[in-house]
């Protein structure tokens, strides 16, 4: 991992999301899957977003980006499931068979090349100079 840098900002925001289809339906799999990667990546290069890794499992997925700190973790999630959930369900029509194509929850981290331990250290150490 390496830090990012814009014009008044040094910085390392790595997310790691997963969040599933409605009823954990095993919907994501064939051609499914590989549209959904293409519209995540489609979305992720829209709003500036580089990802780092994507797993695509046939009932949940694994998207793993990293940020710019102006960027919103629940407005990200949203622009990724809002537009996969309508693109998907007009192209493949049984998916229009599920109440949703996600369910409303999902889970996301932080993640980055230093530990809690690391900076709790250092912040600490902080405190005697």
């Amino acid at each position: 991992m390496k830090y990012e840098h814009s014009k008044n900002q040094v910085y390392l925001m790595n997310l790691h999301f997963v969040w599933c289809p409605k009823r954990k339906k095993k919907v994501l799999i064939g051609k499914v899957a590989k549209r959904l990667r293409e519209i995540l990546e489609q979305v992720a290069k829209e709003k500036q977003v580089k990802i780092l890794a994507l797993e695509i499992q046939p009932d949940h997925l694994h998207l793993f980006v990293s940020i710019s700190p102006q960027m919103v973790p629940h407005k990200l999630v949203k622009a990724f499931k809002g537009r996969s959930s309508n693109l998907l369900r007009d192209e493949f029509p049984e998916l229009r068979k599920l109440p949703a194509l996600w369910t409303n929850n999902y889970f996301v981290s932080t993640a980055g090349n230093v530990s809690n331990k690391t900076i709790r250290k250092y912040i600490e150490a902080q405190a005697t100079v």
